[in-house]
């Protein structure tokens, strides 16, 4: 794949061509790693799934690149290879789905175990903390002071 600021201005309908199928195979590589990584979080393998960010992000800007080449030459492929431009459309609306499911799992895996961590968090404070009576004679809520901060590593 050549990178699209190297290529000249797309003039005709094999340059349009080359263009799309270019992104296309981009695209492909793309989906590939995003549904291959929306598996590995389900799945609770999320150090599998990291091992996948360096393609994620080489085929990320790669994308990005290309679709500007595209962008920019939109006109053009319009009038020389209309129905390669309709179904690169089609094909976008598709990855925008399949984008949207990984950003949904992503979410959730982050929501599941920020919630783990504060149940550990809660549990270690309370049963840390000594349990003492107030003026009212009602228990009194352990102070956010009374426990050690809980280390977290970032690394999995």
């Amino acid at each position: 794949m050549t990178s699209p600021s190297a290529r000249l201005p797309i003039t005709n309908a094999s340059d349009a061509r080359k263009a799309i199928a270019s992104l296309e195979k981009i695209m492909d590589e793309l989906e590939q790693t995003v549904t291959e990584e929306t598996a590995r979080v389900r799945a609770g393998h999320f150090r599998a799934a990291m091992n996948l960010d360096d393609t994620k992000i080489k085929c990320a800007r790669l994308y990005a690149a290309e679709s500007e080449h595209v962008k920019a030459a939109r006109a053009a492929i319009a009038k020389l290879v209309p129905e390669a431009l309709d179904r690169l459309r089609q094909r976008h609306d598709a990855f925008q789905g399949l984008l949207r499911t990984n950003l949904t799992v992503l979410a959730t895996a982050h929501a599941v175990s920020e919630g783990i961590i504060r149940g550990v968090s809660g549990e270690l404070a309370r049963k840390q903390a000594p349990s003492t009576y107030g003026a009212s004679g009602r228990v009194q809520p352990p102070s956010s002071k009374a426990s050690p901060p809980l280390a977290i590593s970032r690394t999995l």
